[in-house]
């Protein structure tokens, strides 16, 4: 039997906002195990200057990620989408190890495939140095 992750695309307007509050939602949990589970498992990424091919890839970033942005909170939020893909706009907070807090802001492309699993993600990021007192996402 075939995965599918509803919504399916194409998409419409409730449809592609409520598979943005999905991913959203996913990537606030910080389990590798569960954010995987969106996408196909064959999966192509590009995150700042990587590149990952499939779910156990996806799995060991996301884990490394984790590790170091601590205290991580994500609001992404829908920008346009046609068929069965979508822009997306983000921002994210955490901290290192050392205390320093980043706010992270970017842009995603997605692509995802008849059964509503992401088959592409093409993600652009800048980290800006912030303070405690700066933080919006708390």
């Amino acid at each position: 039997m075939e995965e599918k992750k509803y919504p399916l695309p194409p998409f419409t307007l409730e449809t592609a906002l409520q598979k943005v509050q999905m991913a959203e939602d996913a990537w606030n949990t910080k389990d590798p195990e569960k954010v995987c589970l969106a996408y196909t498992t064959d999966t192509e990424w590009r995150n700042r200057t990587e590149f990952l091919n499939g779910r156990e890839e996806i799995k060991d970033f996301l884990r490394r990620k984790w590790q170091k942005e601590l205290d991580y909170k994500l609001k992404k939020e829908l920008w346009g989408f046609r068929d069965n893909r979508m822009a997306v706009r983000f921002e994210y907070e955490w901290h290192d190890h050392k205390g320093q807090w980043y706010r992270s802001y970017g842009n995603e492309l997605w692509e995802f495939d008849e059964n509503g699993l992401m088959k592409k993600r093409f993600a652009s990021i800048n980290d800006l140095p912030i303070t405690e007192k700066e933080r919006k996402l708390t």
